[in-house]
Parts: C-alpha cells; sequence; structure tokens
C-alpha cells in the first residue's frame, strides 16, 4: 500500500469549482492512501490566527477563484476508475491544522431576514478535548464576505466583542466539500451539492465515514476542502465552524455496488442524500433515493421499502444553504443483520 502526501499549495489547489477538464494534481493506484491538507476560505476571517506562512502563500498565490468560495485541493486521479464505478472514500483521519476557526452569519443565511447583519464569531479549539470556545466575535459591514472569495480582513482589536460566554461546542471535525469531477465539461461552482457530491455539508463525513460517489468521468477526479471542525444540522447561519484540515484517506474503486447517488456508511448507519431547489423538493428526492438504494442493495419490494421507509428510516435536513438544499435518509444497518460489507 502506498502513501501519497498531497499538501495544499498554490499548484495543487482549485478556488471555487469542480471541473473535469483539469489535470490531476496527484494519480494514486486503488487502496492507496492520501495524506492531504485542506484550507478553509475563512482564514481572511481572522488571519493572525487562521493563516500561517503557507496558507498566507496559497490566498496570495492563486487569483483565480470562483465562482464558488470554497478552496479545494486536488484533483486526486484514480488509475482505472471509470463512469459507472462507485469511488469509496475511507476518512481514517481528519486533525485541525491550526487551534482556531470561524463561523459567519453570512447574507444567504437561513434567518438573515430576521437577524440581518453579517457576524463573525472565531473560536479557539481545544483539540484534545474536543471542544471549541468563542474568543470574540465582530459585525462586518464592508462588501459581504461572500462576494469576495478570500477576502482579509484587517484585525482590529476595538471591534473584536466577547460572545458566547461560559459556553462550550463539542467538535466533529469533516469536510464540508468532498466529490468527484462532474460530468459536465465545464467549470462548476462548488457551492451547489449534486450526484457527484460537491458541498453536501454533512457533519458525519469526518474520521471513520466512508463516503461512496458515482463516477462520472475516467480517473474520478476527487477533490476536497471546506473542512469544517464542527456543524449543526442545518447550517443554518450560513456556514459552520470553518477551519483548516489535515486528513488521511483511503481511496478504493468499487465495482460491486449499485450507487448512483453520493451515500455515506458510518459505523451504524447508512446516509442516503438528496437535494431540491427547496426543502420540498430535496426531502421527495432523499426519499425516492432511499428507496431506491433499499430495493437494489438490499433487495426489498417497492412495497416493504415504502413500509420500511416510514418505521425505521429517519429524513434529516443536512443543511438550507447551499443553493440546493439537502435532505439525508438515515438506515440503521442493525435492521439488516445479514447484509455485510467490508468493515469501516
Amino acid at each position: 500500500m502506498t502513501v501519497h502526501h498531497l499538501p495544499a499549495t498554490a499548484q495543487t489547489v482549485h478556488w471555487g469549482f469542480f471541473d473535469p477538464r483539469q489535470s490531476p494534481a496527484i494519480t494514486v493506484e486503488s487502496g492507496d492512501l492520501v495524506a492531504i491538507e485542506t484550507l478553509t476560505h475563512h482564514a481572511g476571517d481572522a488571519p493572525d490566527l487562521l493563516m500561517d506562512e503557507r496558507i498566507s502563500q496559497v490566498f496570495a498565490e492563486v487569483d483565480d477563484r470562483g465562482p464558488g468560495p470554497h478552496i479545494l485541493t486536488g484533483p486526486i486521479a484514480v488509475a482505472g476508475a471509470r463512469p459507472g464505478d462507485v469511488l469509496q472514500v475511507d476518512i481514517l483521519e481528519a486533525t485541525p491544522r491550526l487551534p482556531y476557526g470561524s463561523n459567519l452569519a453570512g447574507h444567504w443565511g437561513y434567518l438573515y431576514d430576521e437577524i440581518p447583519v453579517e457576524r463573525v464569531t472565531v473560536y479557539e479549539l481545544d483539540v484534545d478535548a474536543l471542544l471549541g470556545r468563542a474568543l470574540f466575535g465582530y459585525d462586518w459591514t464592508a462588501t459581504p464576505l461572500a462576494n469576495e472569495p478570500g477576502t482579509i480582513v484587517t484585525p482590529d482589536p476595538a471591534s473584536r466583542e466577547p460572545a458566547l460566554p461560559g459556553v462550550v461546542v463539542p467538535l466533529r471535525p469533516h469536510f464540508g466539500t468532498m466529490g468527484v469531477a462532474p460530468a459536465t465539461p465545464e467549470r462548476v461552482s462548488s457551492v451547489p451539492p449534486g450526484d457527484h457530491g460537491g458541498n453536501v455539508d454533512n457533519w458525519r463525513i469526518g474520521a471513520g465515514g466512508r463516503m461512496y460517489y458515482p463516477v462520472q468521468v475516467p480517473g474520478a477526479l476527487l477533490s476536497i476542502g471546506d473542512p469544517h471542525v464542527s456543524q449543526g444540522d442545518g447550517e443554518v447561519s450560513g456556514t459552520a465552524l470553518e477551519s483548516s484540515l489535515n486528513g488521511l484517506l483511503r481511496l478504493t474503486i468499487r465495482r460491486d455496488l449499485p450507487f448512483t447517488v453520493p451515500v455515506l456508511e458510518t459505523s451504524t448507519e447508512l446516509l442516503v442524500h438528496g437535494f431540491g431547489e427547496s426543502l420540498d423538493a430535496a426531502m421527495k428526492c432523499a426519499t425516492l433515493r432511499t428507496l431506491q438504494l433499499l430495493e437494489r442493495h438490499f433487495g426489498l419490494s417497492r412495497a416493504d421499502a415504502y413500509s420500511f421507509m416510514s418505521v425505521a428510516v429517519d429524513f434529516t435536513v443536512t443543511q438550507v444553504v447551499d443553493q440546493r438544499q439537502g435532505v439525508h435518509g438515515r438506515i440503521d444497518k442493525r435492521c439488516f443483520p445479514h447484509w455485510q460489507n467490508p468493515a469501516l
């Protein structure tokens, strides 16, 4: 087994898009490990805390940005991967690069009509205890931060106010945006999630999780970014607790799985993702995809799968702020004691 190292540099990241025409940053074999660096595009919210020299260098040197805001490392080509395959991504490690993170309540947040202010809250991370505590918050009143990907805010101690006194936030590091290149031969924004994966924003896509992506183009061309150290289902303010992460991934080509949409496996559950322009549309998408998985993967009849979903599957809002809203269906693997899949 080979371990590849993929640092985040101006030559190995792309800012705000997926594009199947990109040349791979590296090429690996099925089953190989990749030690990868991922950078938060929110590092400029508090550059004195969230940036080190190499992060500053990426911000300074990468000027091809957009249409999305996310810094993605890759793409990673997997030799032999072809459309119709499934790329299995085992997340073995996800650890903070720096002991700080940022949350932005943006103008695209779910409650911006009720709370019409852009508010940045910066947290200090206790990585050993897996807890975060707010250091300060400040209001941003210039051009909306999301309109200028990679904005660097000059630190102003006078504007930094106490925030969330006495409150701690459990950390659950994960990758908000991870996916293969879509089949469309053009630059696709990193913001809306889709069948290629992308900005799914499910906080369970962290260490111990396994993602399955339907391969869209030869080589798969996997890209990873938008690292988070915590997020609630919904991501209602518009962002999570954003912080750069180092990860260790195993990439495997699967040709024995019928998955045609992004699926997450944890030690206890399978989670099927659906997306739509509204929550109703996302819910309909998630239920139909879960129905299909139960039929194809577990061999249930359509009627049995429909009954099972109503009594045993939890449908939960993934996020409501990424242009296409997300809902995931959670299937408890204990319901299928005779089903086998390689252990996580």
